[in-house]
C-alpha cells in the first residue's frame, strides 16, 4: 500500500481524516469501510445560473406585491390619508427590505468559489466531503482509503480541510430517478 500523502501545517480549519478498526474518521464523523459505496474526487461547482433566476422570480414577486399594496394605499387615500402614508412606508420598507435579503443571498452564491472536493459516498444516505488547497493531496488519498476498504488492518491519518458550504448552492451532479421500463439508454438534460 503506497503511503498517504504528507501531512500539511496545521491550520484554523483542518480536521482529522484517519482510518483505523474498519472506521473511517472524517472529523468527528465515524463511517464503517465495509458500508462505503464509492470515493472519489470532482469539483462541486455553485449553482449561479439558478440562484440568479431564484433573485430574478423573488424581486418580480416583491415589487408586483408592492406595487399592489401601492394601488391599496392610493384607494386609501379617499378615506384616510395618514393610513395610506403608513401603508406606502411601510410597504416600501418591507419590499426593499426583501430585495436586499435576496440581493446578498444571490451574490453570495455567484461570489463562491468551485470548491474540488473528496467525496466519501455510503450505501445509505449519508456523504462526506473534504477540501484541500492542494487538489493532488485529495486525488492521492482515494488509493489508501480503497485500499484500507480492502485490507481491514489498513490505519492511517492526514489533515484535510473541512468543507463549510451551504450544500443547497452547488451542484451535485445529476438526480436520476427510474422507476421500471425498458430503453433506458441516458440521461436528458434540459
Amino acid at each position: 500500500m503506497p503511503p498517504p500523502p504528507a501531512t500539511p501545517p496545521r491550520s484554523l480549519r483542518s480536521l482529522d481524516l484517519r482510518v483505523g478498526k474498519r472506521l473511517l474518521w472524517v472529523g468527528g464523523a465515524a463511517y464503517p469501510l465495509q458500508n462505503i459505496t464509492r470515493v472519489y474526487t470532482f469539483t462541486l461547482m455553485p449553482r449561479r445560473k439558478e440562484a440568479t433566476m431564484l433573485f430574478l422570480k423573488r424581486a418580480a414577486l416583491t415589487l408586483a406585491v408592492a406595487f399592489g399594496l401601492t394601488i391599496v394605499a392610493a384607494l386609501a387615500t379617499i378615506g384616510n390619508q395618514s393610513l395610506a402614508g403608513g401603508i406606502l412606508v411601510f410597504t416600501w420598507m418591507g419590499a426593499i427590505g426583501a430585495l436586499v435579503f435576496s440581493a446578498v443571498e444571490m451574490f453570495s452564491v455567484l461570489g463562491a468559489p468551485p470548491q474540488y472536493v473528496l467525496a466519501v459516498e455510503t450505501s445509505g444516505p449519508s456523504i462526506a466531503l473534504v477540501t484541500s488547497s492542494d487538489p493532488r493531496r485529495l486525488d492521492q488519498l482515494v488509493a489508501p482509503i480503497v485500499q484500507a476498504i480492502e485490507n481491514p488492518e489498513a490505519e492511517f491519518q492526514v489533515k484535510v480541510e473541512q468543507l463549510a458550504v451551504n450544500p443547497k448552492n452547488y451542484y451535485f451532479g445529476d438526480n436520476v430517478n427510474m422507476y421500471g421500463g425498458s430503453g433506458n439508454v441516458g440521461v436528458g438534460h434540459s
